[in-house]
């Protein structure tokens, strides 16, 4: 709810704290009054270019063309449309863009109405709150976690966090690799070796991945072998105690290695029940789709053809493998089935590796056709793919034996540079002290690389480039939320004291750093619209380096009390959007680095 100061200053008209949202309206209103032609008006806000304002509508020129109307002449009725206010200037630039630059007396309004650290939060709540079911992590069972699986998991997190800080309901699953063909081999090398699973030292898992390859091999060398496996898996499938109680061993070791993982990321989940658990649920799904001739049998396996898509006319999407067995597809389609009838999703989103792309396309057109023509709604469906991450050679990154980097080996090398870095800046602080700056440091360093590169391409890990304290980095925003800490214990003063200022911006950089404050809200729209976490860290960096230039232009501790008021003011109010916008990317901020 918007309080009544804010009302008065921007009139009776209903104010949405999305400044690009309530120009949107104001141009939408303008246009309807114009009611040229019978067709809806798009006003396509965007930021402006500074030289012209602060918000641009660009919709005028493409509704002209399309409508056969002189653009500039319709953008200029529909800013003679515009109803007056004291709170923005409206002008056109080029052949028909309307831009708005905001006054000074509203962004300051607009700053004061932001609040504390919760009022912004109840600012940034969607209308409408929606059920997500965010599916990511997944790593696979008797294995341990690679530098492959932390894209997923720290994508997948950071969406989390952005959906629930909106209001709506987020249900966080990790679908782990839990059942398979694997399970047969591990199971024949765990009995070849006679190993007891309560013996395997301090990194059972890391123990098991190499039964795991040693199995292999062997079966891969003996045809005998081979068949053993196959048995064992049979076994397994068909209920044998002695073989489901080792799965189930496997499965508890491989869960206490990666909630070490977690815990150290500060990451949660509400479910974790792979794919074990819908295995009595696959045989539904083989009867409905051949019930509904969505799949059909081809060289003894069950597959669905999508003959309106070019390439999976031909392309067979498998849901059942010709010796009977399930494969991803199947479990996939069980779960999903799953999801939206226990858990009522809404709208489900997959966060994977990019070469699964294929995988959920095909995956998304089956569900949609089987439940259009069982009458049921389908929750929206996102599959959120990323790309690889690099050495320095190009290729994805391994450790000079060729083999992939383990996760929680990454994570301490992390803060273990952190602490040389925390030690050199602080020689004598203390150890325990020390540990806790270098953790939070490192960890956001890691998470920051990888969040801050748009998702859909690869990058090049470098410890050099994440670690600096220049640049678009976790550190240099770390540092901008420490800057402003030590100002206020200069001044002693709390943040909490500083919600009110008598004076406006006035000077050019503070009104830049206020201005680009009031496109947080956008910034979070943004990043939701598209699923791209580095949208909301382009806004951040963009944020930190705008308060470095107004920090190293003004002088904060001047002798006038309402300058020095106004520019503390601004240093909270940048100091909520830092901190609330790395909570948000699970970076926790430091008062002193």
């Amino acid at each position: 709810m918007t309080n009544p100061e804010v009302q008065d200053v921007l009139g009776v008209m209903e104010f949405s704290f999305n400044l690009s949202q309530y120009f949107e309206k104001v141009v939408s209103e303008a246009a309807e009054r114009i009611k040229t032609v019978d067709e809806t008006f798009e006003p396509q806000m965007r930021i402006a270019d500074e030289r012209f304002g602060d918000f641009q509508a660009n919709g005028a020129l493409p509704y002209a063309k399309r409508n056969g109307l002189n653009p500039k002449e319709f953008a200029q009725a529909i800013v003679e449309k515009t109803e007056s206010s004291d709170c923005w200037e409206i002008s056109i630039a080029g052949p028909g863009f309307i831009n708005f630059k905001l006054k000074p007396k509203f962004l300051l309004t607009w700053l004061q109405e932001l609040g504390d650290m919760e009022n912004t939060k109840r600012h940034l709540l969607a209308g409408s709150p929606r059920r997500f079911v965010i599916d990511y992590s997944g790593p696979n069972t008797a294995k341990q976690m690679h530098v492959g699986h932390i894209r997923s998991t720290i994508i997948g997190e950071s969406l989390a966090r952005l959906l629930a800080l909106q209001g709506h309901t987020v249900i966080r699953d990790n679908h782990l690799g839990d059942w398979g063909t694997q399970f047969g081999i591990l199971l024949y090398a765990i009995k070849r070796e006679d190993i007891s699973l309560d013996e395997l030292g301090e990194e059972p898992v890391a123990v098991l991945e190499d039964l795991y390859r040693k199995g292999n091999s062997w079966v891969k060398k003996s045809p005998e072998a081979l068949n053993i496996a196959r048995l064992e898996l049979a076994k397994l499938q068909n209920g044998d105690e002695e073989n489901l109680s080792l799965w189930q061993k496997i499965r508890e070791l491989s869960l206490g290695t990666f909630e070490q993982v977690y815990e150290l990321l500060g990451v949660r989940f509400d479910y974790a029940q792979g794919e074990s658990f819908y295995r009595d649920q696959v045989k539904e799904i083989y009867s409905v789709l051949q019930k509904h001739e969505i799949c059909t049998e081809n060289q003894g396996a069950l597959v669905v053809f999508h003959s309106e898509h070019k390439r999976f006319a031909k392309q067979p999407f498998i849901i059942r493998k010709s010796d009977g067995a399930s494969n991803y597809a199947t479990t996939d389609l069980a779960t999903l089935a799953y999801r939206k009838k226990e858990w009522g999703a809404e709208h489900i989103i997959y966060v994977t590796d990019g070469r699964q792309r294929d995988h959920f396309e095909q995956l998304f057109m089956t569900v949609k056709k089987w439940f259009q023509v069982e009458r049921m709604e389908c929750p929206t469906l996102s599959h959120v793919w990323f790309g690889t991450i690099l050495g320095k050679d190009n290729k994805a990154i391994k450790t000079r034996e060729g083999q992939p980097v383990k996760l929680m080996k990454l994570l301490l090398e992390a803060i273990d540079r952190a602490k040389k870095m925390v030690q050199e800046k602080n020689p004598d602080l203390q150890e325990k002290e020390v540990e806790r700056r270098a953790k939070i440091i490192g960890l956001g360093a890691v998470r920051y690389a990888d969040l801050s590169q748009d998702r859909t391409l690869d990058y090049v890990f470098s410890w050099d480039k994440m670690l600096a304290l220049q640049g678009n980095t976790s550190p240099y925003l770390q540092y901008a939320v420490a800057r402003i800490h030590s100002l206020f214990r200069k001044v002693g003063k709390n943040r909490s004291d500083l919600t009110k200022t008598s004076i406006s911006p006035q000077s050019d950089s503070e009104r830049k750093l206020a201005r680009k404050i009031s496109f947080f809200p956008l910034a979070i729209e943004q990043t939701t619209k598209e699923l791209k976490p580095h949208t909301l860290c382009v806004y951040l960096f963009e944020l930190a380096t705008e308060f470095s230039s107004f920090y190293n232009q003004e002088k904060v501790m001047t002798e006038d009390q309402d300058t020095q008021n106004l520019r503390l003011f601004l240093c909270a109010k940048t100091q909520i959007v830092l901190e609330l916008g790395l909570e948000i990317l699970g970076i926790e901020t430091l008062e002193q680095m």
